[in-house]
This record gives C-alpha cells, structure tokens and sequence, in this order.
C-alpha cells in the first residue's frame, strides 16, 4: 500500500484549514502558499472534499473552505480513504466479498488480513486534532533548537577569537 500525492496533500489541507479555521473561511491561495502545494492540484482536491462533506466551501472575498466539523470528528483513515478509495494491500481485499477463486485454500489470506486490520485500525487512530497537537508541539521545539545552534555558532565564534588574542599575547 502506498499513499499517493492526492492522500498526503489532502491531510496536509485538512490540516491547514483545520488549523486557521477560527479565522472564518480559508483561502486556498493561502493554504496552497503556506503547505508549497500547486494551487490547481488543491482545488481538484478541495472539490473532491468539498462534495463528500468534509469541507464546506463560502464563496466572495471572504469566502474560502473551512471544516464541516471538528478536527476531533475527523481519522486520518477517513480522509485518506476519501481519497484514495479502499486501502487493501491486495486486491482480493478490496471488495466486501473476497470473490478470489483461491480465498478458501489461500495460505496468505490471513496475512492480507490482518495486515489490512492492523493499517486501518493505526490510521483510524488518529485524528486531525491530533495531528495538529504534534505539529503544535514540533512547532514550539523548532524555534529552540534553531536558537540553540545559533548560540553554538556565536559560542564558537567568540572562542575563535578569543583563542586569537591569546596568541597575540
């Protein structure tokens, strides 16, 4: 199983509209511009949202796309599957009867099985409201570390020239 452009780019909007959503209605300009995605590609994927009820889309100046519900009302495997249809890692999966030929007699069904158990109840797991906790959290750890090696620079750069003037001396 793989999970396309459309699957990724779809939880990342998700994401976004999610996190801007007390602002009112969400531009795709904006969302496009601060996720680096085609603005093009998030209108197909948008649309595709749109009409199965996750978004809700406003029209006129301030008009944009903003969450149907919560980002608590909302898995990951929901939007994924929205997406990218049936997640089976086999086709014999895919459809609600197994109507392989060889699904009595097949040795690696179970694996299938359960592997296709085990994918779906993990990203069924989590939320958007989740998501956006984790990125919140990486969020506030970024700027800390981005200080700290800027401390590290500066700390070597004194030491350089401190080492210089003691061989000056």
């Amino acid at each position: 199983m793989r999970i396309s452009t459309k699957g990724r780019y779809a939880l990342r909007l998700m994401m976004d509209i999610a996190a801007h959503d007390g602002e009112g209605y969400v531009s795709l300009r904006d969302a496009a511009v601060r996720q680096g995605i085609s603005m093009k590609y998030l209108e197909q994927i948008a649309g595709m949202l749109s009409r199965s009820g996750v978004l809700q889309s406003g029209r006129g100046a301030q008009g944009g796309y903003r969450l149907a519900n919560a980002p608590e009302d909302y898995t990951v495997g929901h939007i994924l599957r929205l997406t990218e249809g049936n997640l089976a890692p086999v086709a014999c999966l895919s459809e609600p009867d197994n109507r392989c030929g060889r699904s009595g007699d097949c040795s690696a069904q179970d694996f299938w099985e359960g592997l296709y158990e085990t994918v779906n109840e993990y990203i069924d797991r989590f939320t958007l409201a989740d998501l956006l906790e984790a990125q919140q959290k990486k969020d506030q750890v970024e700027p800390i570390c981005i200080l700290t090696s800027k401390r590290a620079v500066s700390g070597a750069k004194e030491e350089k020239r401190l080492a210089g003037e003691e061989k000056r001396l």
